[in-house]
């Protein structure tokens, strides 16, 4: 017996038709081939969420948007740093530690890389009136973000034995 909000009611078939539909088709292969981009999918990840951001960001900001530990996201930026798509910059809040930064040339083969992907979901939702396409946006990112908050309060609470 299942119990819940009826409105959610098919939320997680949905969600789940969804990730099938992102992994399938080698869609992130396809995109990089089309934009010219020989990178892997984590060094591709991190370039976005740094090009998405306000500003400059520290290490463990980015892993906690990519939900991975630090050490992973440490080794990609040493690789995209020596390719001169990301740099590091003093933090102004504290010298010691150091912020990243997407340098030009990043920006550039993000750019690239979005500008396939936001052909795509132009393309999927031409029909969309603009105010269901925001409307998506905003929606999509406030439950991602409640989402997580939630899953991490699951993910910390002690079990029960």
């Amino acid at each position: 017996m299942t119990s819940g909000n009826e409105a959610l009611k098919g939320l997680l078939p949905r969600m789940a038709q969804l990730s099938s539909t992102l992994s399938r088709g080698q869609l992130f292969e396809t995109a990089t081939a089309t934009a010219g981009i020989t990178l892997e999918r984590p060094a591709i990840t991190i370039l976005v969420i740094l090009e998405s951001a306000e500003g400059p960001m520290r290490v463990g900001e980015i892993a906690t948007r990519m939900q991975v530990a630090g050490p992973h996201v440490t080794r990609q930026l040493n690789a995209l740093e020596k390719r001169r798509l990301v740099r590091r910059v003093p933090d102004p809040d504290d010298q010691r530690a150091r912020l990243i930064t997407v340098t030009p040339e990043g920006e550039k083969l993000v750019g690239r890389y979005l500008r396939v992907i936001d052909g795509w979901f132009d393309a999927a939702l031409t029909d969309w009136p603009d105010s269901d396409q925001r409307a998506l946006v905003r929606l999509l990112g406030r439950f991602v973000d409640d989402l997580s908050t939630h899953l991490i309060t699951i993910d910390s609470a002690p079990a029960d034995d």
